[in-house]
């Protein structure tokens, strides 16, 4: 089984996907991890969001160390918006493509894979047997990275987080390649007042009525 879980920022899909992989005894990978995998590569290198280049960023993705997917930093704010950057470049798009397409024909273990995103089911698996799309409120999505970003350890301002959020929002629903978008097949979430448990239980009714 296949499973692509696509979404805004902070609307739970992350979560969602590793509690559907948790339960389902399938495999996970966290796209946007390798995105920001990349922008901690680059601001490790020292280069700045606001001069850096195509080359720079298609460079990184090409000689990405994956172990930098597991570093806490990749949470960080400022790795966010340098990912936000990288990600609307199509050729790093492109570079990473493969990669995640290899993981779901190839999972590391169990018997399918779940990758979430923010372009799965609309381009790296379209043909994936189950798609989801979760959203909720950009004002509750800012405040729940807000809590997120100071149980951290961060200082943060909330109306500094909404900001950059309504930023991050824009440039990915209107990238020329691979825009946040819900798949034509994919169902929609909105856990805008919902918690994690409500969202898996909901999720998994789907799965059920798909499956059977």
């Amino acid at each position: 089984m296949i499973i692509a879980i696509d979404g805004s920022a902070a609307s739970g899909k992350g979560t969602l996907a590793k509690q559907l992989a948790k339960h389902l005894g399938l495999a996970h990978l966290d796209t946007g991890g390798l995105y920001r995998a990349v922008a901690l590569q680059l601001l490790n290198a020292g280069q700045n969001p606001q001069n850096i280049t195509e080359k720079q960023c298609v460079d990184s993705s090409l000689q990405l160390d994956l172990d930098l997917t597991q570093s806490p930093l990749i949470r960080s704010d400022n790795v966010a918006e340098m990912a936000s950057i990288v990600a609307a470049i199509p050729a790093v798009r492109a570079a990473l493509l493969n990669l995640q397409r290899q993981f779901a024909a190839q999972p590391p273990h169990g018997s399918g894979a779940i990758l979430d995103g923010r372009d799965i089911g609309t381009v790296v698996l379209p043909h994936a047997d189950i798609k989801f799309f979760i959203d909720a409120d950009i004002d509750i999505r800012a405040e729940r990275r807000t809590k997120e970003l100071i149980q951290a350890g961060q200082s943060v301002m909330f109306r500094d987080v909404l900001t950059e959020m309504q930023e991050r929002d824009n440039r990915d629903r209107s990238r020329t390649v691979a825009p946040l978008r819900p798949a034509d097949d994919a169902i929609t979430i909105d856990t805008s007042k919902m918690d994690a448990d409500a969202v898996l239980a909901l999720a998994q009714s789907h799965i059920a009525a798909l499956s059977g």
